[in-house]
């Protein structure tokens, strides 16, 4: 498991704070974690690491579950990425699961692109996240 790539997307904060697209809730803490947050939270730094690795399991298993077809590490990396930031639930019902699993793995790239908004709103650090994710499915980068 490389926590490495969601250091990296997520950045962490010690103190709650709110979703970016919606100025509000789901109010996030650490690197990435929602679960029970509210606005006023704190936590460690060993508390946004525990979290992390626990949050990490249940994208990688959510992956695995879900994806019927070999994948590369960069693959796998990077569908784990987008399940931690976007949920299961919408890598379950997505056009970039359905290209996966049926092999077009140049389409499914370009799918990653499609899920840059935030309430109605294109988040130029979504649309950055997605490119880098789009980049490690095709194994161009790290």
């Amino acid at each position: 498991m490389n926590v490495d790539i969601e250091k990296r997307s997520e950045g962490c904060r010690l103190t709650a704070y709110p979703d970016p697209g919606t100025g509000g809730a789901p109010w996030t803490i650490g690197y990435g974690h929602i679960k029970g947050v509210k606005r006023g939270d704190t936590c460690t730094q060993a508390q946004a690491e525990a979290w992390l690795l626990d949050d990490l399991r249940i994208s990688i298993g959510a992956v695995k579950g879900m994806v019927h077809v070999p994948l590369t590490d960069g693959e796998e990396s990077a569908l784990v990425d987008f399940v931690f930031n976007v949920g299961a639930g919408n890598l379950e019902h997505s056009t970039l699961l359905r290209l996966v699993n049926s092999g077009d793995h140049l389409g499914a790239s370009q799918e990653f692109g499609k899920w840059n908004h935030a309430s109605g709103k294109v988040l130029a650090g979504l649309t950055k996240r997605r490119a880098a994710e789009a980049e490690m499915f095709l194994g161009r980068v790290a």
